[in-house]
């Protein structure tokens, strides 16, 4: 494997790849991968887009990286500020193009839990709940995740509890690219370092894997845009993202 194209790098690169020209893009709290993923974005690619954070900031350029996507620092030099009820106003209005929201459990049909796993009575984890993404899920135009690893615990035939339903567009994960497809979640891709035989076997529901194939690697673009915003990949050694 490259050294540049490690798990790490694979999530957040794809996750850039899913953000489209002149779209208006929300990446939310606890969101660390999507929050370098939209600005890693902004320096790799020719076209420009509106990225809007959870710390309110409306292409902000920061003057540091922080460890954390609800960060004020992500709010300097910012066009404008924006609410948490903004947020939700603009889905809610059919104006947001892309969110990035996290998620528990993921299943075919891209639903998401982030309330408990195991009976809601008696649960084995309480959650944090949906918060926004309750919210913005079934309003958002299209709507990704991630996970950093990828399993049959996470990626489940039936949800423990559908905290937030009208499904995923896109998921990925240190293996695979998933994309919604006549309401499902399909095979895009694959690790190049992975196989199909492997995602179907780390994956507790069915999927179509039609036309699926190894992703492609990454540009210089994305490689140098990745390698500035964490040149001493601290990011990646608290991300802790293994293929395994």
């Amino acid at each position: 494997m490259s050294a540049d194209w490690t798990p790490f790098s694979y999530i957040v690169t794809n996750l850039a790849r899913f953000i489209r020209p002149n779209e208006i893009t929300f990446s939310g709290v606890n969101s660390t991968m999507p929050m370098l993923a939209c600005l890693m974005a902004k320096q790799a690619y020719e076209w420009d887009f509106i990225y809007i954070n959870v710390a309110g900031g409306v292409d902000p350029r920061p003057s540091k990286i922080p460890i954390s996507s609800s960060d004020p620092v992500l709010a300097e030099h910012t066009a404008s500020i924006f609410a948490n009820e903004d947020f939700y106003d603009l889905c809610c209005r059919g104006r947001m193009d892309l969110t990035f929201l996290g998620a528990a459990q993921i299943d075919g049909e891209g639903n998401a839990n982030n309330s408990c796993i195991g009976d809601w009575h008696q649960p084995k984890v309480r959650l944090p709940g949906g918060g926004g993404g309750a919210v913005m899920l079934p309003t958002a135009r299209r709507a990704c995740t991630w996970r950093t690893e990828h399993s049959p615990r996470t990626f489940v035939e039936q949800l423990d509890f559908r905290t937030s339903w009208g499904g995923f567009h896109g998921v990925v994960t240190p293996i695979a690219v998933f994309v919604k497809k006549n309401d499902r979640l399909a095979l895009q891709s694959w690790h190049p370092q992975s196989s199909l035989d492997e995602v179907k076997a780390r994956t507790g529901f069915q999927f179509d894997h039609e036309g699926a194939k190894p992703t492609a690697p990454p540009t210089q673009g994305e490689i140098q845009a990745l390698a500035a915003l964490d040149p001493d990949r601290a990011f990646e050694r608290d991300a802790a993202v293994s293929l395994r």
